[in-house]
This record gives C-alpha cells, sequence and structure tokens, in this order.
C-alpha cells in the first residue's frame, strides 16, 4: 500500500479503475465505475474521485488476488469429502476412468457449488447444480481421458462454492501404460 503513494496520477488512477471495474463487473454496480472513469479521464487523484458512498465488495484477500472467489461469512456453509484425492492406479492408454468423489453438507446453510473444473480437458468433472440443504450429500463424478498420456499423471478438480475457502481442489491420480504394439 505504500508503494501506491509513489506512483504518478494516472498510475493511481488506472489501479483504481482496475479494481472499481472488477467490482462492478461482480455487482452489476457501474456508479462507482463511471465516477473513476471521470477521475481518469481528468487525470485527477483517485483518492479525491467522487465515491457513491458505497462499500466496495472486494474483500482484503480478493484485493491482492482478484481471481479468488470469496464467500461471505454470512451464506457461507461447511463441505466435508470421505476423501479429496484418488489414484486409479495403472490405467491403459486411451481409457477412460471415472471416480465418485461423495461430500456431505457439514454446515447449516445450503450449500452451492457454482462451478468445477478440470486441471486440463482430460479431467472433466460434473457436480450438482442444485443446492445441497445442511446434513445432505452429494457427488462430483470425475472422468480421466487417458488418452494421449504416459506415465505418472496427477490431476486436479477445482470446486468453487459458497465455502470459505471458496475454493475446493480434489486430485486424481493414474499411471497411465502406454498400447502394447504387437505385430505378429
Amino acid at each position: 500500500m505504500k508503494n501506491l503513494f509513489s506512483l504518478s496520477n494516472a498510475t493511481k488512477a488506472l489501479a483504481l479503475f482496475s479494481v472499481l471495474s472488477f467490482t462492478a463487473c461482480n455487482n452489476g454496480a457501474s456508479a462507482d465505475t463511471d465516477k473513476t472513469k471521470e477521475a481518469v479521464a481528468s487525470n485527477n487523484d483517485p483518492k479525491n474521485a467522487p465515491t457513491g458512498g458505497e462499500s466496495s465488495s472486494v474483500s482484503a484477500t480478493n484485493a491482492s488476488d482478484p481471481q479468488k472467489p470469496t464467500t461471505s461469512p454470512e451464506t457461507a456453509t461447511t463441505i466435508s469429502f470421505e476423501k479429496e484425492m484418488h489414484d486409479f492406479g495403472s490405467v491403459k492408454e486411451g481409457e477412460k476412468v471415472t471416480h465418485v468423489f461423495k461430500f456431505k453438507n457439514t454446515g447449516d446453510k445450503p450449500l452451492i457449488i457454482s462451478d468445477a473444473k478440470g486441471s486440463c480437458g482430460c479431467t472433466v468433472p460434473s457436480y450438482p447444480k442444485e443446492p445441497i440443504a445442511p446434513g445432505k450429500s452429494g457427488e462430483i463424478k470425475v472422468e480421466f481421458d487417458s488418452k494421449g498420456k504416459k506415465g505418472s499423471e496427477t490431476k486436479y478438480v477445482t470446486l468453487n462454492a459458497n465455502t470459505i475457502p471458496a475454493e475446493t481442489r480434489l486430485t486424481i491420480k493414474a499411471n497411465v501404460i502406454a498400447k502394447d504394439v504387437q505385430t505378429k
């Protein structure tokens, strides 16, 4: 934060514009963004830029890494997996294998999984789109396609949900055995 004060007014305005643009994109708010654009256009010092009196939803954690999703404590719940890592063992190259990660909403609010992404195209998760009530269970199905893979493979599935932290990472492993080419 100390380094921010040593920057030029234009650089400060650009930094503030970036943060407020991110907030506007996530909140649908445009008033702060418009005021920041005015400050940038007139080369005013952004600390003197008009504000709408609204508080920003960007938390201290989110300000340092705006790509990481966050959850407010008021809507947060907890999730508990039977296990967060699965090893398929040896898999023949080209084989598709699946594993189901079972979980339970151990909190007191409905669990909402907003997204699940594999670390590459060979790892495809499917997840419940409807809220999971407190005390209820659900499943994340993960398919791993070993086509074009060889040797030890470790892949990840990142879930975004209304938990703290908002991201949960599941891991799958496999030892992919190359196809045997036999010419008899």
